[in-house]
């Protein structure tokens, strides 16, 4: 290849390139040549502006470190003055919602949507982390915990009568926690007694068969000499005492032959403590409209 000038370049030893007409840079590879293709113009503006933006930048924000931590920049600007007019401008608006909460009842509060989407969203915060470690994340409740999601309400499930229980309880160390107790029937009825009372209560569910057993006859006897001055006639319940329904098919300890037996013969207890001195009074109304809304509530 021999040796050409471009332009009005005079130099003898500059190489252009016959085909692209650039000029090469003088390194070769294996004949391979390099080419000396300028940067476009567009590509260079844009380079010098982001380099004098950068200095704008570190100007107006901090950016250089120092003795004492960092410039300070001429705006003053931090990630932390930030954080806490965002923080500053959510607890305005809850401020806001929450003047508003404190000054309606839970029948106001349900017919005002916006407050009730407040409450019911702080309500599932303060239930998630105070009441899901035993009735589940959303209320589904396991074995010997309650199930907040359907209508089987032991003593009632209006948004008050829940806020009530949250606040002192059962069995808790409340002066007027509910209170309910049953006896240990395996110390009163005779071991056939207990499984013939339930058979009776297992088919209570499932109506009065057609062509009831011996042990359902006799169940039904002793039922009624034992139990139905608290769970009433047919197993229907008595939230008054705290008594549960028999007859839904809703088990809190479980619904096989072996589980009502053992809750017969030696009576069940469990314990949901006093949130009254735990959670504030705005949190424990708005986790008894939470609990309300998941779709037991009445």
């Amino acid at each position: 290849m021999s040796k050409k000038t471009k332009g009005n370049n005079s130099d003898p030893n500059v190489e252009v390139d016959p085909i692209s007409g650039t000029e090469t840079t003088g390194h070769d590879w294996d004949g391979l040549k390099e080419l000396d293709t300028p940067a476009p113009r567009w590509w260079l503006t844009v380079w010098m502006i982001t380099i004098v933006f950068a200095i704008g930048y570190w100007v107006v924000y901090p950016a250089w470190p120092s003795i004492s931590g960092h410039t300070k920049g001429l705006f003053g600007w931090t990630q932390y003055t930030e954080l806490k007019a965002e923080q500053k401008e959510i607890t305005d608006r809850q401020g806001a919602y929450l003047a508003r909460f404190h000054g309606e009842s839970f029948d106001q509060v349900r017919a005002d949507p916006a407050v009730y989407e407040f409450a019911r969203a702080g309500g599932a915060v303060v239930f998630k982390e105070n009441c899901a470690a035993c009735h589940g994340n959303g209320g589904e409740g396991r074995k010997g915990y309650p199930n907040l999601n359907d209508d089987d309400w032991l003593f009632g499930g209006k948004v008050d009568t829940i806020y009530h229980t949250i606040q002192v309880g059962s069995r808790s160390t409340d002066p007027d926690t509910h209170a309910t107790q049953m006896p240990k029937f395996g110390a009163i009825l005779k071991p056939d007694e207990i499984q013939d009372v339930a058979t009776y209560v297992l088919q209570l569910s499932h109506g009065t068969p057609a062509n009831p057993s011996a042990s359902w006859v006799r169940g039904q006897a002793v039922f009624a000499a034992n139990c139905v001055s608290c769970h009433g006639e047919g197993g229907v319940g008595n939230r008054d005492m705290g008594a549960p329904r028999l007859n839904d098919a809703i088990w809190l300890y479980g619904g096989r032959r072996a589980d009502v037996v053992e809750t017969i013969t030696n009576a069940r207890a469990g314990v949901m403590p006093t949130w009254k001195h735990r959670l504030s009074d705005d949190n424990q109304r708005m986790v008894a409209l939470y609990v309300h809304s998941l779709g037991g509530g009445e």
